[in-house]
């Protein structure tokens, strides 16, 4: 009895420290130099902006929801990371952007694809492997780039992204010029020891990059609460002296707010910012993924309550913005451009066998 009523008291010994920690750590800002920011209001955005982030999510899971279709059918192989629920995130901040400024990213990466302006088609070719594809067919769901779009991948090792995204704000500052970097990662990225090492040169060097974390809650699997010391991951600047602030993640105007704020902190030459969108993604970590860690309820709740494209929709509906026939017409609209990437995407020659040598670093 005694052993038990000790194990008690440590575990909720520690229960009391990691719910303390964040409050100890923001009030450590001032002794280490960083800079507080506060998290804005969200974004008043006009009709014509609601019009546009609604389309532009919608587009995003709209191509989701086939791609998932199409990986059921055989015609998508490897690896398949969907973005569904975490719409906001990517749209928000691509409305705070600027031509010139760069984004790279993970392997969940479609809807950032689309949402700097990246063809259906060629992405869709991508996916199916086929010679039309932005990476010739051979690069798949987690290997495209377009530098005409600015988007850098698309990246397959786990936190690889953060150090190259750092690169590219490195390449601003040499250039002088006023662009910005907008490197995402996700919370299990965070806990990788090269994030840190990138952390620390933006931070020395003053360089422009927005440190966007895309926390959908379970990295490949496994709960934060499980898996970070420190789950508040604005905070995992501070060593660094870089701000942090908690954005809402399913509300593309706290997305947008966030963007102008981190943006123009950037801009301004003050450096790097921190930016932990608390989003969610509704399907697993991969096609593969059966998601057994986590309750139907949850799923079903957040997608009640929360919904990115929901809230848009509302908002339209109660502002008289928009009718029902009117949203309804925008989707089948956007259905019919996924459907014509995806009947494209499957007729589509393949790669010629002499693609095997190309592009080829040896």
């Amino acid at each position: 009895m005694a052993t038990a009523a000790k194990k008690t008291s440590v575990k909720s010994s520690a229960g009391k420290s990691a719910r303390t920690r964040g409050a100890s750590a923001r009030s450590s800002l001032a002794a280490t130099g960083t800079p507080a920011v506060r998290t804005p209001k969200p974004a008043e955005l006009t009709k014509d902006e609601e019009l546009h982030a609604f389309r532009e999510m919608l587009l995003i899971r709209r191509f989701e929801e086939k791609s998932g279709q199409l990986y059921g059918m055989g015609h998508i192989g490897g690896f398949c990371h969907l973005y569904i629920g975490q719409e906001a995130v990517v749209v928000g901040m691509q409305m705070s952007m600027k031509e010139g400024d760069q984004v790279i990213t993970g392997y969940r990466d479609h809807g950032h694809m689309l949402a700097t302006g990246m063809d259906p088609r060629g992405v869709m070719a991508e996916l199916t492997g086929r010679r039309s594809g932005y990476s010739k067919g051979k690069g798949g769901s987690m290997h495209m780039f377009s530098k005409e779009k600015n988007f850098y991948g698309g990246h397959g090792i786990v936190g690889a992204q953060v150090p190259l995204g750092t690169g590219l704000a490195l390449a601003n500052r040499y250039r002088g010029n006023d662009f910005v970097s907008l490197t995402y990662f996700g919370d299990g990225a965070a806990n990788q020891g090269q994030v840190y090492e990138s952390f620390n040169m933006a931070s020395l060097w003053q360089l422009p990059i927005v440190y966007i974390i895309e926390n959908n809650r379970y990295a490949m699997g496994t709960a934060i609460t499980r898996s970070s010391a420190e789950t508040n991951l604005s905070l995992r600047g501070i060593s660094f002296r870089i701000p942090g602030i908690q954005v809402d993640g399913m509300d593309v105007r706290a997305v947008k707010a966030a963007g102008d704020l981190a943006l123009d902190w950037c801009r301004s030459g003050k450096g790097p910012i921190i930016l932990e969108m608390k989003t969610y993604r509704y399907r697993g970590h991969s096609m593969s993924d059966p998601a057994k860690y986590r309750s139907r309820d949850e799923v079903q709740k957040m997608r009640a309550e929360h919904d990115p494209i929901e809230q848009v929709r509302q908002r339209l509906l109660q502002k008289k913005w928009a009718t029902e026939d009117e949203l309804k017409a925008i989707d089948k609209d956007v259905r019919e451009i996924v459907a014509d990437a995806a009947d494209f995407a499957q007729s589509d020659p393949e790669p010629d066998v002499s693609e095997l040598y190309t592009d080829v670093l040896l």
